[in-house]
């Protein structure tokens, strides 16, 4: 079985985004591991309208050719890591959006979060675990949250990397998605071959 490939998706597009440093950071940790692969996958490339299908992709195949795309790249990876903005005690709309633009594609890959926010993004995280399991995804109990404290000291010229208490969430984390992912893997591999002996 190959290594579990972890999409990290920037869950913001707005001009002059934070999401950029957390990005970053939780992507050169995760690189430092042997047992998964890393991609960032910017919903920027793929600029889906607000969702206006006939119907969900979960019934029938969508017409846009960017959710096309971007559901394809879904399907392609084995989990994700989310950076979640709070605005208003919520993730971000493009992130909902682009989550409600695949369906299937989610199904049985593990989900965690680098949440940032006035709680550290807590609020919003939390919507978006409920979102995941609907999608039939296993979120992750371990999640970074970027405390406003944290926030503005990044603001101000530090690094990420250098506050401690998040290093520790953020190996915590990739920990429990690289199982996750690695797991889940191997029973849809299994899943599969059943389905062509069947």
């Amino acid at each position: 079985m190959s290594k579990p490939k972890i999409g990290i998706i920037v869950g913001s597009t707005r001009a002059n985004r934070f999401a950029d440093k957390p990005t970053e950071w939780i992507s050169a940790l995760a690189r430092e591991r042997t047992d998964i692969e890393v991609e960032i996958v910017d919903l920027r490339d793929y600029p889906m309208p607000f969702f206006e299908e006939a119907t969900s992709p979960a019934w029938a195949p969508s017409k846009n050719e960017v959710a096309q795309r971007w559901q394809k790249k879904i399907d392609e990876l084995d989990g994700f890591i989310i950076t979640a903005a709070e605005y208003n005690h919520a993730p971000t709309g493009v992130l909902k959006n682009a989550i409600d633009y695949a369906a299937t594609e989610w199904n049985r890959k593990p989900v965690s979060f680098v949440g940032y926010g006035g709680v550290g993004g807590a609020r919003a995280v939390e919507q978006l675990r409920m979102i995941a399991i609907e999608m039939q995804m296993a979120p992750t109990k371990a999640a970074v949250h970027i405390l406003w404290p944290d926030y503005l000291a990044v603001t101000q010229g530090k690094k990420l990397a250098e506050i401690d208490h998040l290093n520790q969430g953020a190996k915590a984390m990739l920990d429990d998605v690289a199982w996750w992912a690695r797991v889940l893997k191997a029973a849809r591999e299994a899943d599969a071959v059943q389905a062509q002996a069947a």
